[in-house]
């Protein structure tokens, strides 16, 4: 039995030394997964500029309103303007951030702010049911939750060694 404990603890400690691979692992679980998914949502809310929102933009972001207007880009006022353009942005920036390891932690926080915004949209704009915690079945909330996960490590652990927040680090040092 002390033969087994003694491999366990050999086991983990060397499970300790490869920390630097929970990060790296992170930020390649994303671009697998969600990169595309964030990408692919800001290319629809551009209607041949960034600073040209489409009726896509207008109605994923602010549905009720758009729906009173019939989807008519020209009745934006210029918060909703203002809202569109900066999401957009963030869709095209943050991902790029986070995949390349650069300013990461602070990436990886606006990640989880835009997730819980784009989640009471999702809730209170177009009405999807949010679900909850600790049931069967696989409501938003379960996949939001494991989104701001994936984000929170990034928040917690860095970029890791293979990114271009390491090799700042480096030359700094």
């Amino acid at each position: 039995m002390t033969k087994l404990i003694s491999q366990y603890t050999a086991l983990l400690d060397k499970l300790d030394r490869l920390d630097w691979l929970v990060p790296t692992l992170a930020r390649l679980s994303f671009l697998a997964v969600l990169f595309f998914y964030f990408w692919n949502s800001a290319t629809l809310k551009i209607d041949g500029s960034i600073f040209s929102p489409s009726a896509g933009a207008f109605g994923q972001i602010f549905p009720k309103a758009a729906e009173a207007v019939l989807y008519d880009v020209t009745q934006l006022n210029i918060f909703q303007r203002l809202v569109i353009f900066g999401g957009t942005v963030a869709e095209f920036v943050l991902p790029v951030l986070i995949v390349i390891g650069l300013m990461t932690r602070v990436a990886a926080v606006a990640m989880i702010g835009f997730v819980m915004v784009q989640t009471l949209v999702d809730v209170t704009g177009h009405g999807v049911a949010l679900g909850s915690l600790f049931d069967s079945a696989q409501g938003l909330i379960d996949q939001r939750v494991m989104w701001i996960l994936l984000f929170a490590i990034l928040v917690f652990k860095g970029a890791g060694p293979a990114s271009l927040d390491a090799l700042l680090r480096k030359r700094a040092t």
